[in-house]
């Protein structure tokens, strides 16, 4: 191996890296699922001790000619593959000063810490300063980023979630989405106004909606001897490939909202547990963009678990779990899981509202980032957008409004996510449904894995080892496009 000494070498650092995020990983869930709120601050202070240590370890200078060396190595396609995703966070590392890496986490774990209770008591005033002091802290990151990589400093952000993805072709695609979307909310509000739909009648315990949910990870493939479920304030999925912890939060007068964000946090969980073992401890092992992470998430929660197929498998788990009534007929949870009602929440939000959410987001974090806006003006336009978009008012209403998400206590960049996911999401469906036409039979029969199966092989068996836009052309035969989502939501909720 001594013609692939630097190779080998840097192979060894981001081994210790990976290690060392498996340890904050594991410790950032316990803070959100777990940890006794006295125990914030100095968690806080670990963690960030813990990113000022990786940070060092990265920026150490003789990665610097090993990662020129390496370039004249005989390496393989793979390993070739490999390099360029160490180049990447290697780059994106060096540019940040480990002052800067520990005063972003400790602003970031104050400012999530204290939103807790900030947005249960609706208190935008007493989240202000915090939230301005984490804004200050992103706009010097994405400055320092920006001049270096020769883009905006929003494009710079939205670069850690979306790598080659830029706001000017995200705010192209979503200006088409914009264009049918509002139309398409009221044709299907209008055809919905003529139904019959049976609401489930509740309470429904905690407990048994644990068990269903554990039913319904069992059904999807999740593997229990590699993670497990927990509750959090905010459903999310953390741990690591080898440990996957996904969280949900019940109420106990509605089964469909942890059921449903236990069915899209199992997605992102199968994606991690799912990408190529032997090369999880490398950059190039791991999940390839935030949207093509959303969009397995989506893939399970919209394209399978929202299926006419896959609420027949769910019919009989449902009577099991909660006893027999009408409102649990498979054509009625098909209605149920298809209502199509603007709202205040982003996480609660039907499938065809959702894109608005994220849309309002990217556009506001965008002129933040970018300082056409300050902090004090998000409340003012998040209702001006929330108006035009859904026709919702949120004046007053922080809790429900701009206070509702835990992202911008720390990330910015990652909202357009969400709908790239959506839309990644429709489009491996429509390629699944021309190679097998048969595979919505197959579904509603319970038999899954042609779904898993094409996952598997296009997806997340590949990690990171192309780009976004050759990883989508390989599984897809197509980059982007927005017609097969703008399609798949025209039949279901106009066909």
């Amino acid at each position: 191996m001594g013609h692939q000494m630097a190779y080998q070498s840097l192979t060894r650092t981001f081994q210790r890296l990976h290690h060392f995020a498996h340890l904050g990983a594991i410790a950032s869930w316990d803070q959100a699922a777990m940890m006794p709120a006295k125990g914030n601050e100095a968690r806080a202070a670990a963690q960030a001790e813990l990113q000022v240590l990786m940070h060092q370890l990265i920026t150490a200078p003789e990665l610097a000619q090993q990662l020129r060396s390496a370039e004249q190595e005989n390496l393989d396609e793979a390993q070739r593959a490999s390099l360029r995703e160490m180049c990447r966070e290697w780059r994106q590392a060096n540019l940040l000063p480990s002052e800067l890496v520990e005063a972003k986490t400790l602003a970031a774990s104050r400012c999530e810490h204290a939103w807790r209770s900030q947005r249960k008591n609706n208190d935008w005033q007493g989240f202000l300063p915090n939230f301005r002091e984490v804004l200050r802290l992103a706009r010097e990151e994405a400055a320092l980023l920006a001049e270096a990589n020769g883009v905006s400093r929003y494009d710079a952000l939205l670069d850690k979630y979306e790598p080659g993805m830029r706001s000017a072709e995200i705010a192209r695609i979503f200006d088409d989405v914009k264009s049918w979307l509002p139309g398409l909310i009221e044709r299907a509000r209008a055809k919905q106004a003529g139904e019959t739909v049976i609401r489930p009648q509740g309470p429904f315990p905690v407990e048994r909606q644990r068990e269903l949910g554990l039913e319904a990870m069992k059904l999807l493939g999740f593997d229990f001897d590699g993670g497990r479920l927990d509750v959090s304030t905010h459903p999310f999925c953390g741990g690591v490939p080898e440990d996957v912890r996904i969280t949900t939060r019940y109420r106990d007068d509605d089964f469909a909202q942890s059921l449903m964000g236990i069915v899209h946090e199992t997605g992102h969980a199968r994606y991690e547990q799912g990408l190529p073992r032997d090369l999880l401890s490398l950059p190039v092992g791991r999940a390839r963009s935030m949207g093509i992470h959303e969009s397995q998430s989506l893939s399970f929660e919209m394209q399978l678990g929202c299926s006419r197929g896959f609420l027949q498998l769910l019919a009989p788990m449902l009577r099991r779990h909660f006893g027999d009534q009408p409102a649990f007929d498979a054509d009625n949870l098909a209605k149920l899981f298809t209502r199509v009602e603007p709202g205040y929440i982003r996480v609660d939000a039907d499938e065809l509202c959702y894109p608005a959410h994220v849309i309002l987001r990217f556009e506001i974090e965008r002129a933040l980032i970018d300082g056409e806006i300050e902090a004090e003006d998000v409340p003012a336009l998040w209702d001006e957008k929330m108006m035009a978009y859904l026709g919702v008012d949120t004046r007053g209403n922080y809790r429900d409004g701009c206070l509702q998400d835990i992202h911008w206590t720390d990330t910015f960049g990652y909202f357009p996510s969400y709908t790239l996911g959506a839309m990644y999401a429709a489009q491996y469906f429509a390629t699944m449904r021309r190679a097998e036409p048969g595979l919505d039979d197959k579904i509603g029969r319970g038999e899954l894995e042609p779904v898993f199966g094409w996952l598997r092989e296009n997806i997340w068996s590949q990690g990171s080892r192309w780009s976004t836009d050759e990883l989508v052309r390989r599984a897809t035969g197509e980059a982007l496009t927005p017609a097969h989502y703008r399609a798949h939501l025209e039949a279901r909720y106009l066909g």
